[in-house]
Parts: structure tokens; sequence; C-alpha cells
């Protein structure tokens, strides 16, 4: 997302918001798509990145696209209103993967080897919305300021006047006449550069050059956000992105991985250890969980129809045992040693048995992949928990679109991120599962309204011709604050929580403080 922020944000100021925002949206359909399918994990990886490249790419268009065709004085509110999809994107995520992932019975074979479980569902369904966003596109004109930027007059006029005869049509007055009175935008010298040397040469060639030109117009374009008009503007919203990017994605990310520590840690607290028992000619017909078995001798056994979660065979014998119609999860044996033993319809497979030694054993019918059907309460805890944080986002997407024409942007963003701060300091307070659940939704609830100011900022303090190309740069930062700041956070789980905390409440006072130094756009005609 960090690569396609910063690439489709200075393509889409050069060859148009909506030309590049259909091309990104329809790399992430068709690679979303195909890592459903994934044969394998490096497969999977591979085309999540290519999918995220896409994904990164249209979060600074549909901004800078929305915006060139709002009303001056309802600009704040509607870019803020757009922010709350985010947040309906997210609930509907959260939704769907607690409504299906968890359903691993789901899942159906196609073939010996694949095996279409319900985890690939989910990824088909998270990529509906792209797909319906693309098709709705193609039916979207061109941003009309953009199209002035290039001296496409034409297109422009008849784009302003639809839009001028839809609103009065409206409003019950569809006999109002579209008038111009005047349009500045002159051609640039660029422009032409391109189209004298793209009449020249074999179509390779034109291509090249084409492309090379682009590429030096879209890099000469980020160099000109640090000119002496934009440099203050560009240095204080990337400190604003990246310290608000860095606490929100850390915490984001530590709240879920916290309350799993939580529940690890309860869960091993009752834990039963069972050391030197010696079992024969017994058969096990009820469920076996949270055990560890050590030094055990287990003979003439027979374990028939039952479930296997989190247990532990260490230095054990079995000899002449039967192990049938096992479903597990989390079950090992280490340095076992297996006589005679038959494997039949279970999913105990060969990475499960670790430095065991295997004498007349057998496995017949094996099945591939986890067959445990229930729900873990604890997985469905952690989907919950980002369900809520989503839709912890409502209060602070209505308070801030109905409140940012009337108390200004810049407020919005201070006050906000100072609040989020305060809100992290409470953690160090925090010591249960339901108080960093309350934690987390208080302080998502936030810090969207800040997310909100942020965005609006943006696009309003850079003219149309760096305005897609300010933000794809702007937001390629949030997203490295976002690596670092999940990395950062997730490897002191079970550590300290004090760390953590600290810089996230560093980095939320230090951005709010800057984003009170930031001019008011309120009132500001794009330009």
């Amino acid at each position: 997302m960090m690569v396609g922020a910063f690439l489709w944000g200075g393509l889409a100021d050069k060859v148009g918001r909506r030309r590049c925002l259909i091309v990104a949206l329809a790399i992430n359909c068709v690679f979303a798509f195909l890592s459903s399918f994934a044969p394998g994990y490096g497969f999977f990886l591979f085309f999540r990145l290519l999918s995220g490249i896409g994904i990164g790419g249209t979060v600074p268009i549909v901004y800078s696209y929305f915006s060139e065709f709002l009303q001056m004085d309802k600009r704040g509110e509607h870019l803020s209103w757009l922010c709350m999809f985010w947040m309906i994107g997210g609930i509907y995520a959260s939704f769907t993967a607690w409504g299906i992932i968890p359903r691993y019975g789901w899942g159906f074979s196609m073939g010996t080897e694949f095996q279409f479980h319900s985890w690939r569902l989910f990824v088909l369904v998270a990529a509906l919305p792209a797909i319906a966003s693309l098709v709705g596109l193609t039916f979207m004109p061109e941003s009309p300021r953009f199209l002035l930027e290039n001296a496409k007059y034409d297109e422009a006029w008849m784009i302003l006047k639809q839009v001028h005869d839809t609103n009065w049509r409206a409003k019950g007055q569809p006999e109002k006449v579209f008038t111009v009175t005047h349009i500045k935008a002159p051609k640039t010298a660029e422009d032409e550069f391109i189209e004298i040397q793209s009449a020249t040469g074999t179509a390779v060639q034109r291509w090249a050059v084409r492309s090379l030109t682009l590429c030096k117009l879209v890099l000469r374009n980020i160099a000109s956000l640090l000119s002496a008009e934009l440099r203050f503007a560009t240095i204080f919203m990337a400190i604003i992105w990246f310290c608000m990017a860095f606490s929100y994605y850390g915490l984001s990310v530590w709240f879920p991985d916290m309350i799993k520590h939580l529940q690890y840690m309860e869960y091993e607290s009752k834990v039963k250890v069972f050391h030197k028992e010696r079992v024969e000619n017994f058969r096990f017909n009820f469920s076996l969980e949270n055990q560890i078995h050590k030094e055990g001798e287990y003979i003439n056994d027979k374990f028939i129809s039952i479930e296997m979660k989190s247990v532990r065979f260490e230095s054990s014998l079995f000899e002449d045992c039967r192990f049938e119609e096992i479903k597990s999860t989390d079950t090992v044996f280490e340095n076992c040693t297996i006589r005679s033993t038959v494997f039949y319809n279970t999913d105990l497979w060969a990475e499960k048995f670790i430095d065991c030694k295997m004498q007349n054993t057998t496995f017949e019918l094996n099945k591939f992949g986890c067959h445990l059907d229930t729900v873990e309460e604890n997985d469905v805890l952690i989907y919950l928990v980002s369900f809520l944080g989503s839709l912890a986002v409502l209060p602070g997407n209505i308070i801030s679109a109905l409140f940012m024409e009337k108390i200004g942007r810049v407020k919005i963003i201070g006050g906000s991120m100072l609040i989020s701060a305060g809100c992290t300091f409470f953690l160090f307070l925090s010591f249960s599962q339901s108080a960093i659940i309350a934690l987390q939704c208080l302080f998502c609830g936030v810090s969207v309204a800040a997310w909100n100011g942020i965005e609006v900022v943006t696009v309003e303090l850079y003219p149309t011709s760096k305005r897609a190309t300010a933000f794809g740069v702007l937001n390629a930062l949030c997203k490295l604050a976002a690596v670092l700041g999940s990395s950062i956070f997730t490897s002191f789980v079970g550590i300290s929580k004090f760390i953590p905390i600290l810089l996230s409440f560093t980095a939320l006072v230090c951005g709010g403080l800057v984003a009170l130094k930031l001019p008011d756009t309120r009132g500001k005609i794009l330009q």
C-alpha cells in the first residue's frame, strides 16, 4: 500500500484521477481473486503484495477526485462523510471475517491437493466492494479541475454542465442555463513536450519517450512539494501523518495481540500436567484439552472419534494403540516412541511428530489441515474486538462531519490527537481484557476525528496539479509509519506495555501540537 500510494498518487496528477483509479481498483480486484486460490503461502503473500499496490493507490486518488466536485462551504463536511466509508468497510471486513473464518467446516476439496477452506471464501467476499466500485466508476466522469489544469476545456465544460443540470433538476429548476464567464488554465510546456516527442519514431520509441517523460514529470512534481511556498505545509503534514499513523496502527495491532496474550496466560494457568501415567486397554471416548502428558505409557489403548485441543505428549510410549477419527488443533507428540500403532482418518500428520521413533506404525486416509469445526471462544473474542473497534468510530465520524466547518479542521485534528493521547495514558491502569477492549473503542472513536481532519486539510492545502501527488506521498509515509508501529508495538507484547503506551502517547502529543500550527483552510477555494 505504501508503494501504491506513492506510485498512483503521482500518476493521478499527470494521467488523470479517473483513469488511475480504475487501473488501481482493477489491480486490487484481480490479485485479490487470485490470492483466494493461491496454492501456497508464498503465492498468497505475492498476490496480496500486488493487491496492496492497487489498494494503496485508491485512497489518495479518491479524496482528490471527490473534493474537486464539492462546493466550498460543504467540502469539509462531505469529505468527512466520505471518511465514514472507511469505517463501513472495516465493519464489513470484521463482520464477514467473524461470520466466515471460524466456520472451518464450510470448506470443500477440489481434487486431492487443493482445499478451499473458509478463509479463501472470506478473501473473495472481502473483494466484492472493490468490484462494485470498479463497475460504478466506469459511469463516472473525470475531474473537471484536472481537465482544466490540462487545458481540456471542452471536456471540462461538458462535465460541469452535466453537474449543473443535474443539481438544478434536483432543485426543480431544469430550465436554468449553464454559462461560463471565463476559464484561465494555460497549457504547460511539459504537455507540449510529450506531444512533440510522441509524434516521431516507432510505436515502441514513442511509448518509451512518453513513459520516461511521465516519470520525470511525476518526480518533478514530488520534488516541488518542498518548494518555498509548500515546504512548511509539507513538513508539518508529514509529521502529523507519521505521528498519527505510528500510534494508530501500532495500537490497532497491539490491542488484539495484548488480548490474545492475556487469554494465553489465563489458559496456561489452567493447564493440566500428567506425569508417568500408565494406561492399558482403555478407550478414550472424551475430548482432551489443555493437557501435557510426560513420560506416559499407553498400551493397547484406543483414541476413537475425539477432539484434541492444545495437547502435548512428551517422551511417552504408545504401543498397539489405535487413533481413529481424530480432530486436533495445537497438538504435538515430542520425543515419543510409537510402536505397532494405527492412525486412521486423522489430521495427525508428520509435522505433529517431533523427534519421534516410529516402529511398525501406519497412517491410513490421512486428512490434511485442521478439521475442527467448533467455534473457539478465544477466536470469537478476537473477531468481536475487531468488530467493536470498527463500530466505535461511528460517533467520531458523525461528530467530526457535523462540526468540521463550525469548529475548523485545525482544532479538530489537534484536539482529537491530544484526547487520543489521554486515552493511551489510561492503558497504564488497565489489567483486564474488558478494560483494554473499552479503551480500544474509546481510542478508535476519538482518533477517527483526527484522521478526518488530516485528510480534509491535505486536500485543501495543495493545488490541483499537486493534490494527488501530495496525498500519495503523505499516505505512503503513513504506511511506513504503520509498518514501524506494528513491528515495534507487537515486539513488546508479553514483555512490557510501558514502552508501547509511552511511544504512542509521545507521538500523539507531538502530532497534536504541530497540528495547531497549521493554517485554517475553511472557506478556502481549491487552487
